[in-house]
Order: C-alpha cells, then structure tokens, then sequence
C-alpha cells in the first residue's frame, strides 16, 4: 500500500555532515528520514525556500524537458529500501504511455515539488526505515537510526540552508 507523503523539511545529519531529506505523511505521525547528497538537497531547498535562479538547475531542465515534449509527471514512489539505499520510480504520462523510469529519491522528488505531483511510500518501506512516529506510540528499536534521530531535539539539526 501506497501512502502520501510530503517533504517535511531537510537536516544535516550531526554525525556525518550530509544532507537528511524528511518525509511526512499528511496525519504528520510518520516521519522517514533519507540521507542525500549535497547537490540534491541543494535543489530541494531551492524549491522548500522558493527561491528564483537566473538560469534552471538540473532539476529544472528535466521538468522543461518534460513539458516541452508534452510529458506529464504523475507522481513519485518510493518503492524499496535495500542495503540501506532508498529506491524510488518517477511515474510519467507520455502519450497515453504510463512510464516507470528508475531513479534516487531525491531526483524523482526534486522533480516532483517542480511539477506540483505527489510523493508516495510503499509502507513497507516505512517499515523497513523504521519510522519516527511523532505519537510515540510504538515501540523503541534501539538499534534503528531513526531512533537516534527522533530522539534529538529538533534544534539539535537546524534547518538546511543555502
């Protein structure tokens, strides 16, 4: 099952100093973090911020691009989390062709926010991340990054900022 979800925001991991992308769902109970890299969160921020470049980022081009050839981006999913590495398949109407094109999720959510589409999770990805559930209702799983993370305070990351 497929579940929405929204971009709640971007973190610096403390540890590492890299880019943590926050995936919300829309009852804000759950909470999934995916590490990112500088160039990504970047183009995120860019949009989270609605900040006005003078010339299109990478991120932008494939958006003109679609539009330009009469594509349509439908939505995002985040299908599979392996090895520690997130999955994720960008869904793209292109004359009344469904297309399913293999991408990071944070490209395929980088063009997303630019096209206005949904995010959505599989739920057992959500599973396997161990989300934060923001009503701390279930159990701890002390070995689970996302654990650590929850149980910092929110000023602990600060907001990502350009």
């Amino acid at each position: 099952m497929l579940i929405e979800m929204k971009v709640a925001g971007l973190a610096i991991d403390p540890l590492t100093n890299m880019p943590i992308l926050l995936l919300r769902d829309l009852e804000e109970v759950r909470t999934i973090p995916i590490w990112i890299g500088l160039v990504e969160a970047s183009s995120i921020a860019t949009e989270l911020q609605e900040v006005e470049l003078a010339r299109p980022m990478t991120h932008d081009l494939v958006r003109n691009l679609l539009v330009e050839l009469g594509a349509e981006v439908m939505h995002v999913e985040v299908n599979d989390l392996r090895d520690n590495t997130y999955y994720a398949t960008l869904v793209v109407k292109h004359g009344g062709r469904v297309l399913e094109l293999d991408a990071r999720p944070s490209d395929a959510i980088a063009i997303a926010m630019r096209c206005g589409c949904s995010v959505y999770v599989d739920e057992q990805v959500i599973t396997k991340a161990g989300c934060m559930d923001l009503r701390g209702d279930t159990p701890p799983r002390p070995d689970s990054a996302t654990d650590v993370l929850g149980a910092l305070p929110d000023n602990c990351f600060g907001k990502w900022k350009m």
